[in-house]
């Protein structure tokens, strides 16, 4: 009766963050609101005469800066805003970033290198080690955005059933790997890029001109791979396997699974896109290692500024469009130079949504900037912490379980570090704690909780699947069949798991103090 009573309470649940899931309105229409909500919020608290102070330390000493709101529902201000509306949108530091980067990871997804590379490490994985090699490439598969997480929840299910597994064991741990734990990677991806850009704009709202590197999280992220492979498949083999036992099918899936292995101009591609890569690597060893280099710095180095982290983007650029044309050669698609255009075109074409979104996501920000609020809040946030003497390890977990606890409702991690970042970065800059750490801390909580949400938009594949392989298995499944509520019960534990193997290893970042990234240190230096 009172586990009854506890499937009742979860059923419950789900379906209300279902339902307020559901009524949000597109990201588009949602910064629309924010940016009214804004223009009158900032009138109401400019009449009231909402301000604070802060000391700034200049070569003549200490002087205390006083900030107020700016009623931005005046002439003046509504003017200035229409006439710069076109360099408020194009200067908006995630669209230029994301847009260089979103073209050249598009072009190699496009010519089937990440395809090829995560089937050709998948596939020829030993039996007794698929399990971590399906979670490995899972996470790396994020890279690949929603294509990614079909090609990991499929080809696990397909894997699980060649082996005489549960097939649907197979697809909830690829699906809780790539879309669990999609914000870890060894490849540098356009997540990177596009929040690096969205907590630079946060940065200036404070009137700081940082430059924030899509690596400003690269070396945690890179070793989150390997932590979450462990954390995951152990999991998996001493729980999970008991809710899931292995299950028989009919017609078993080896056609199918021959289906997924590489032919032999996949082969030839991977091969080719690895003498691409060493053409890139000599290039940029002449460009960076002898004396007076051109990506070093005056002082000979790289760290912590140098023209190789200020011009990463670029370097990535030619990364990966090098990888891809050699790929693209091997595989027979590109032929000629006139082949290259529109294989950078179909990233460009991947970003069109977010070219969308942008328009009312940078005017939001743009006015919340101007306007001081957060600015304000983030100023008396700061000292209210100060005289607590709350610790950034404190803050930073409070970050990581404020965003588990909207992740369900807004799926969109985008949305909520636009929402997010214009008063967690200030205040934590006013602690003097990096805005990478800020923005790391954000990620954790953003992924782990993805999975759990009814507003995934892998559930139906999921659904269908399952279904597919019970027919397959001989069952009958007549008022058995699984819903959500199956999918979250096997889901919620990979999501706890995500969330407490990320959050450990931030916190041992932070006693060690370990750069997260390229020059990024807990402290701003």
């Amino acid at each position: 009766m009172e586990g009854t009573k506890k499937n009742s309470s979860i059923t419950k649940f789900i379906k209300v963050v279902e339902k307020v899931g559901n009524k949000l309105p597109h990201p588009f229409i949602l910064f629309g609101y924010f940016i009214i909500a804004t223009l009158f919020v900032s009138y109401l608290l400019s009449k009231i005469g909402f301000e604070a102070s802060y000391l700034v330390e200049g070569k003549d000493g200490a002087k205390t800066v006083l900030v107020k709101v700016v009623n931005l529902l005046t002439f003046a201000e509504m003017r200035e805003t229409l006439v710069n509306l076109p360099d408020i949108y194009v200067t908006f530091p995630a669209l230029k970033i994301v847009l260089i980067m979103m073209m050249s990871i598009g072009f190699l997804e496009e010519t089937g290198f990440f395809n090829a590379l995560m089937r050709r490490y998948l596939l020829n994985a030993p039996k007794c080690l698929i399990t971590a090699a399906l979670v490995f490439v899972g996470v790396n598969a994020s890279v690949m955005s929603d294509a990614g997480t079909i090609l990991s929840l499929t080809i696990g299910g397909v894997l699980f059933a060649s082996l005489g597994r549960n097939p649907k064991l197979g697809i909830i741990l690829g699906f809780a790997a790539c879309s669990g734990g999609f914000t870890a990677n060894i490849f540098v991806a356009g997540t990177d890029a596009l929040l690096a850009g969205i907590t630079e704009e946060a940065m200036a709202g404070m009137g700081v001109e940082m430059s924030v590197s899509p690596l400003c999280n690269y070396y945690f992220m890179a070793a989150s791979t390997v932590f979450l492979t462990l954390s995951l498949t152990f999991v998996t083999e001493k729980f999970i396997v008991k809710l899931m036992p292995d299950e028989k099918i009919v017609d078993g899936d080896t056609a199918l699974l021959d289906e997924y292995k590489l032919k032999p101009e996949e082969y030839k591609g991977l091969r080719y896109s690895f003498y691409g890569f060493l053409v890139f690597a000599i290039i940029m060893f002449v460009l960076s290692f002898p004396e007076g280099a051109f990506f070093r710095n005056p002082e000979g180095g790289f760290l912590p500024k140098s023209p190789l982290l200020s011009a990463i983007v670029p370097v990535l650029f030619f990364l990966f469009c090098s990888i891809g044309i050699g790929f693209g050669i091997g595989v027979g698609k590109i032929k000629s130079m006139g082949d290259l255009p529109p294989y950078l075109q179909s990233g460009v074409a991947k970003a069109v949504p977010l070219l969308v979104t942008t328009v009312t996501a940078a005017l939001f920000l743009h006015l919340l900037n101007k306007s001081n609020i957060f600015k304000i809040l983030a100023i008396k946030g700061s000292f209210i912490l100060k005289n607590a003497d709350v610790g950034p390890l404190p803050l930073l977990l409070m970050v990581v379980f404020i965003t588990t606890l909207i992740n369900p409702f807004m799926t969109s991690g985008t949305t909520k570090w636009i929402l997010l970042s214009p008063m967690i970065v200030p205040m934590f800059a006013l602690l003097n704690i990096s805005p990478a750490f800020a923005q790391l801390a954000f990620r954790i909580g953003d992924s782990a909780t993805n999975i759990i949400s009814p507003a995934q938009h892998a559930i139906p594949i999921i659904l269908g699947l399952m279904a597919q392989y019970d027919l397959q298995s001989g069952k009958k499944n007549e008022g058995n069949e699984a819903g959500f509520g199956t999918i979250f019960s096997l889901t919620l534990p990979y999501s706890m798991t995500i969330l407490l193997t990320m959050t450990l290893l931030m916190v041992a970042w932070y006693f060690l103090d370990l750069p997260i990234g390229p020059g990024s240190y807990l402290y701003i230096k």
